[in-house]
């Protein structure tokens, strides 16, 4: 848990002098977890008197099937946020690279390492879509590892294809490895996009969760496919023992295989986040295009605190580097869910001009 420090991440709904009662500041799964599994979790909790699996198999086997590798090239962690530690831990970098603005926590976690990141910044012009300007930085610095987002947080932008293959040919041929983070993908356009090959790039990892496509946030699980299996093995020597509870581990074994609540989900986003951008649009809001559950917008300032004030979270992304004061990201949610949240902005943005 966190202790004497500020969070610096959304979702944070437990306050009890400032309670959320509409949370946008989380980009899960609008519809929330499905039925298969919380009647999968519920069934472990009369196992709970017995130690969790240690090597996680079945739900391995289940991901394994699911993401079409062997069970071997498979690591499962308590989050993703877990395995993104693990694996700076078991890979000490010296020299990094990332996008920016992306995910805090990867320069957090090679800051526990003492590897400071440089970073790559997409043109904000150009609503941060990546570009080949990547490969000549990479070039230029000859990082020992890259950390990628697709989609990206807090972007909400696609990796174009095409730009990922070169990346991933360079890095190999550099000896850069790279972490991939594709935690979002599934609520995603072109969320069948098939993952990097990480036997024709022993080189890469690909990270994933059921914590936004099947809305298991609270359950605390994370998987990651790699081509190196001694990596992966540094990785779980860098993690606890027992880490994946017996609960989260029925969960995800019943998540690995629904394919359909993910579906439902993606549907609802693109249906609602259209019309949520234009209304964004509609009060002079720069908003970025996105192909994922949230958008990345620019506002007035302290348009986050007012609104926690009337009950609605909204995720202030002032603390991502290449943003800062006035951007916000909000997850798309249901019709009358984002409904609301324009019409407390509407109703600030009043209040500030009368």
């Amino acid at each position: 848990m966190y202790y004497r420090t500020d969070n610096p991440h959304g979702g944070d709904i437990y306050d009890p002098t400032e309670p959320v009662v509409l949370d946008f500041s989380a980009s899960v799964n609008p519809l929330g977890t499905p039925e298969a599994v919380l009647s999968a979790a519920h069934t472990s909790l009369r196992e709970t008197w017995r130690y969790p699996d240690p090597f996680c198999r079945e739900l391995t086997a289940a991901i394994a099937a699911r993401e079409g590798v062997p069970c071997s090239r498979v690591l499962c962690g308590n989050g993703a946020s877990e395995l993104i530690y693990a694996w700076c831990a078991a890979a000490r970098p010296r020299s990094a690279a990332e996008t920016a603005p992306c995910f805090t926590e990867y320069a957090r976690a090679l800051g526990r390492v003492g590897c400071v990141p440089e970073r790559y910044a997409p043109d904000p012009d150009r609503d941060f879509l990546p570009d080949t300007g990547l490969l000549d930085f990479l070039r230029e610095k000859r990082p020992d590892a890259l950390f990628l987002c697709d989609p990206n947080n807090p972007t909400g932008r696609r990796f174009p294809p095409e730009l990922l293959h070169q990346v991933l040919v360079l890095c190999r041929e550099q000896g850069t490895r790279v972490f991939l983070d594709r935690c979002f993908i599934e609520l995603s356009d072109g969320w069948d996009d098939p993952s990097p090959d990480c036997g024709e790039f022993p080189n890469l990892t690909v990270l994933g969760a059921f914590t936004k496509s099947h809305g298991m946030a609270g359950l605390r699980l994370g998987w990651c496919v790699s081509g190196e299996e001694a990596l992966l093995r540094d990785m779980a020597e860098a993690c606890p023992p027992w880490n994946v509870s017996s609960v989260a581990q029925a969960a995800g074994i019943a998540a690995a295989r629904d394919r359909e609540f993910p579906r439902l989900a993606r549907d609802l986003i693109r249906r609602e986040r259209p019309a949520f951008r234009a209304s964004l649009e509609a009060l002079g809001f720069r908003v970025i295009p996105s192909e994922t559950n949230f958008l990345l917008f620019r506002g007035p300032a302290e348009l986050a605190p007012k609104l926690r004030g009337r009950g609605i979270g909204l995720r202030d992304c002032a603390n991502f580097p290449g943003l800062g004061a006035g951007w916000y990201r909000a997850a798309v949610r249901k019709h009358g869910e984002w409904k609301a949240l324009m019409q407390a902005i509407k109703e600030e943005l009043w209040r500030e001009t009368s």
